[in-house]
């Protein structure tokens, strides 16, 4: 099978549809789909339902995604290995990370890494469930994914290195500080506050939920999907928030107080890549990782 017919399928699926796929491959249309046409008549079935003018995957094409992305990956791990032996460092390192992860760890990480092969082009996108990483990973989509969950990691067929525990801290609106002086308050201490919460899901949401089912009478005043929204409406007085503690930085940069509670839950984050077939870029980012992993681990996070 021709790779070259398995990178067109993957444009169509990628941009939705022919078009834009061929703009994206700088081809002609019908160019593509004679392409696309001949793969299928390769395996012997349709690939796309065509309707109208929109193209949706079979059955079959559905199943042949993974793979297709497989093939592709192990191509550019084949050719980054011959040119590692050239002494080229340069390409491409595709990154999938959940949002706190994507704070921290990752910022460190990258600021390292890029420092190390400033040639390397990192290309970061986001999920919002471990399940997306999971599948990213092992897909080929991607070859390094960052995930953070109540639970460590564990997948059959994916690499887990377990970076670090992130305590779920209280992000304190300013125009509503009526916690005592110190560091740490209790789960009930929420009681009579307004809340900005994430949606459900997530560990930070459960805390929350939790809390609220135990009798505590907090309000969730905002339900929002999109985290970047949460340190401004904090700082706007909208109301209070809990996130994992690798938001702390910055938010004490934002001049924001911040504080444990307890009894202490922890997001467990972990960096996943494919087990074997890397590209020489992917093995330099885990060695870089590997970096991170704190020497010693705070006794209250054991």
């Amino acid at each position: 099978m021709d790779t070259r017919k398995l990178k067109y399928f993957l444009a169509v699926v990628d941009h939705d549809g022919f078009n834009r796929a061929a703009e994206h491959l700088l081809i002609a249309q019908p160019s593509l789909s004679q392409t696309i046409a001949g793969l299928e008549k390769d395996l012997g079935v349709p690939l796309f339902h065509r309707i109208g003018r929109r193209a949706v995957l079979s059955e079959a094409g559905r199943e042949l995604v993974g793979p297709a992305r497989l093939v592709m990956r192990d191509l550019d791990a084949a050719q980054s290995a011959v040119q590692a032996l050239r002494g080229v460092r340069s390409g491409r390192l595709d990154i999938i990370t959940m949002p706190s992860p994507g704070i921290e760890p990752l910022t460190s990480m990258i600021a390292g890494f890029t420092r190390m092969h400033p040639s390397v082009r990192l290309n970061v996108s986001a999920a919002f469930t471990p399940e997306e990483v999971i599948e990213s990973v092992r897909t080929g989509s991607t070859e390094i994914g960052l995930a953070g969950s109540s639970t460590p990691i564990r997948v059959p067929g994916v690499q887990v290195l377990e970076l670090e525990r992130q305590p779920l801290i209280l992000i304190v609106n300013p125009q509503a500080d009526t916690f005592n002086p110190g560091t740490a308050i209790e789960r009930e201490d929420l009681g009579g506050h307004r809340l900005v919460a994430s949606q459900r899901g997530s560990l930070m949401r459960w805390l929350v939920d939790d809390a609220l089912a135990r009798g505590v009478n907090a309000e969730i005043v905002v339900e929002v999907a999109h985290r970047t929204s949460i340190l401004p409406l904090v700082l706007a007085g909208v109301g209070h928030a809990v996130m994992p503690s690798s938001w702390a930085p910055t938010a004490h940069k934002a001049g924001l107080r911040t504080l444990l509670i307890e009894p202490v839950s922890t997001l467990d984050v972990a960096i996943l890549s494919r087990k074997e077939d890397l590209t020489p870029a992917a093995r330099a980012f885990l060695k870089v990782a590997e970096l991170h992993i704190p020497a010693e681990t705070d006794p209250l996070l054991r």
